[in-house]
C-alpha cells in the first residue's frame, strides 16, 4: 500500500502532494514498482498537525479520487479517514477501503462499510491523536493489544462487519520501547485470523531510535518492515513502494524454502 499524502503537514515531507499532477505522478510511480493499494490521507494525524474540517478533507479528496480512476482504470483507492461523510463521499466515487486511525470511533462509518461490504482497516489507538501519549501505559503491550482487537473486532462483527483487517496501530499510545516489544511479538496477532497491516514506514520508532529524521529513515523502514513480513504481515503500508516490493520478494523466496521443507518431512 502505497501513501500519498493531500495534506501540507503530513510527518514526511517526501509524501505531501499538493496538486493533482503531482499525484498523478506519484501515483503512476508507485504504481510502476509495484504498489497494490494506494491509500490517500486528506487529514494529518501528525501530533500537533493543524485541524481540518470535514468539508475540507472531502475537497482534497475526492477531486484526486475522481483523477485516479479516469488515469489508471485497474487502481485500488482506501482512504485514511475516521469521519462518516468523509467515507461516504469517497466511497461514492469509487474508493473500495477504508483506512480508519480512529478504532471505530465513530458508529455511523463502521456502519457504513458494513453496509457497502467495504472492506475496513481497524487501528488500534487509545484516546485522539491529540492525546495519544497520554495512553501508552500497559502490562504486556502485545498481550492487551491482542485482546483489544479481539474484543473490537467482534463488536464489528455484531455490527454487521466482518471484512476487518487489524493494524496494531505502531507509534499511535505506545512508546518507542513498546514499539518495538509488539513487533517482536508481532506473530500473536495472526490468531486473530485476520489480514495484518503493519504501517511502520519512516515513523519516529525508526528514526529517533538511529538517531536522524525521517527523511534518512529508509534503510531502517525496510528492515522493520522485513520483520514484520517474516512475523506475518500481509499489508505494509509504505511511502517507498519499490524497496518494500523487494524486501516482500525476498521474504517470500525464503517462504517457499519452508513450505518445499513442510512437504518433504509428510
Amino acid at each position: 500500500m502505497g501513501v500519498v499524502n493531500l495534506t501540507p503537514d503530513s510527518f514526511f515531507e517526501g509524501s505531501r502532494k499538493q496538486t493533482i499532477d503531482a499525484v498523478v505522478q506519484s501515483v503512476e510511480k508507485m504504481l510502476q514498482e509495484g504498489a497494490d493499494i494506494i491509500d490517500l490521507g486528506g487529514f494529518s494525524t501528525r501530533p500537533g498537525a493543524g485541524e481540518v474540517d470535514e468539508k475540507t478533507e472531502i475537497d482534497r479528496l475526492v477531486p484526486v479520487v475522481r483523477e485516479l480512476n479516469k488515469r489508471f482504470s485497474k487502481i485500488v483507492m482506501s482512504a485514511d479517514t475516521f469521519r462518516y461523510t468523509v467515507g461516504r463521499a469517497v466511497l461514492d466515487e469509487g474508493v473500495s477501503i477504508i483506512n480508519d486511525i480512529s478504532f471505530g470511533a465513530e458508529g455511523r462509518l463502521i456502519g457504513l462499510c458494513a453496509d457497502e461490504k467495504v472492506p475496513y482497516v481497524l487501528m488500534h489507538m487509545r484516546g485522539t491523536p491529540t492525546d495519544i501519549m497520554k495512553n501508552a501505559e500497559y502490562g504486556s503491550v502485545t498481550a492487551e493489544v491482542f485482546c483489544e482487537l479481539q474484543m473490537k473486532t467482534e463488536q464489528l462483527r455484531r455490527e454487521g462487519l466482518v471484512d476487518v483487517i487489524i493494524d496494531p496501530g505502531f507509534g499511535f499510545s505506545k512508546t518507542l520501547e513498546q514499539n518495538y516489544e509488539l513487533l517482536n511479538g508481532l506473530e500473536l496477532l495472526k490468531k486473530l485470523n485476520r489480514p495484518l497491516f503493519v504501517g511502520v514506514s519512516r515513523k519516529t520508532m525508526i528514526h529517533k531510535l538511529l538517531q536522524m529524521n525521517a527523511d534518512q529513515a529508509l534503510n531502517g523502514t525496510t528492515v522493520v518492515n522485513t520483520i514484520a513480513l517474516l512475523k506475518g504481515a500481509d499489508i505494509l503500508r509504505v511511502h517507498d513502494v519499490k524497496e518494500a516490493v523487494e524486501a516482500r520478494e525476498i521474504v517470500l523466496k525464503l517462504q517457499s524454502f519452508n513450505q518445499t521443507d513442510k512437504r518433504m518431512s509428510l
